[in-house]
């Protein structure tokens, strides 16, 4: 395998893998290198001015060799985060600069090679979709082992209860673990399965699991610390309960 593209939706673990994966210096720099579904999002985030490409198929291409190099560092191994909110558009980008392949599946490995995809989901989408609501009122996305801030989006200010909010979440991430289910069915892959409880209990065993699967020695894994702390407390335990008792939507 030459590369490994991560499958998932917000709040699934996603960064806790990309973060050990990256730990291990073998296994690329997995990141959400095409995050907003945006070509001149892309460009500004790789430096790339648009005026200086004849169009649009040139300028992707130019995206692509800077994001493979900053997404595999000197390990020889490209890694990707993808999420369903920009998968459609990072696709039909592909589509432009290998218009001789018939499938996505044959896409992505005509940009990236011999892919291993990993398809990573949270089973318990209440306590996901709550974690994403508290993420985006608070701005903190998150922490590192330490509870130092790893990631903050916008500036601090108190979360607040909005079932409305956790329902149009809930659907939103199981709409998304559905259509990556439907596509993999499509494309005739047969994803790496692995889940949040999982990975948040035993990370190194995932981690191993996940090096394996890529031909790497799953003994890297060893002394690799997870290097995020969780972000779920009590108030997110009342929130679940909460919405729960009010019976706020479908059962989840």
């Amino acid at each position: 395998m030459r590369s490994c593209i991560i499958c998932t939706s917000p709040r699934s673990g996603s960064t806790l893998l990309c973060r050990l994966l990256q730990a291990t210096g073998r296994a690329g720099l997995p990141d959400s290198h095409f995050h907003e579904p945006s070509l001149a999002a892309w460009a500004e985030d790789y430096g790339l001015a648009p005026e200086s490409f004849p169009d649009d198929r040139a300028l992707t291409a130019a995206v692509l060799k800077a994001a493979i190099a900053r997404g595999s560092g000197d390990t020889g191994c490209f890694g990707l985060r993808l999420q369903q909110h920009s998968f459609g558009f990072f696709m039909e980008r592909l589509g432009a600069l290998f218009p001789q392949a018939g499938s996505d599946a044959e896409r992505l490995r005509a940009a990236f090679g011999e892919t291993l995809f990993i398809h990573l989901t949270r089973e318990d989408k209440l306590a996901q979709a709550v974690s994403r609501l508290k993420a985006e009122q608070t701005g903190l996305w998150h922490r590192r082992a330490d509870g130092s801030e790893l990631e903050r989006l916008s500036a601090p200010r108190p979360p607040a209860y909005d079932a409305a909010a956790i329902a149009a979440h809930v659907a939103d991430m199981t709409a998304a673990d559905a259509a990556w289910e439907a596509w993999f069915a499509a494309q005739g892959i047969t994803p790496l399965r692995l889940t949040y409880d999982a990975l948040s209990r035993a990370p190194q065993a995932v981690l191993a699991q996940v090096l394996g699967a890529l031909g790497l020695d799953p003994a890297l894994a060893e002394g690799v610390a997870a290097p995020t702390a969780r972000l779920s407390d009590a108030l997110s335990a009342e929130w679940i309960a909460r919405f729960r008792a009010e019976g706020a939507g479908s059962p989840v």
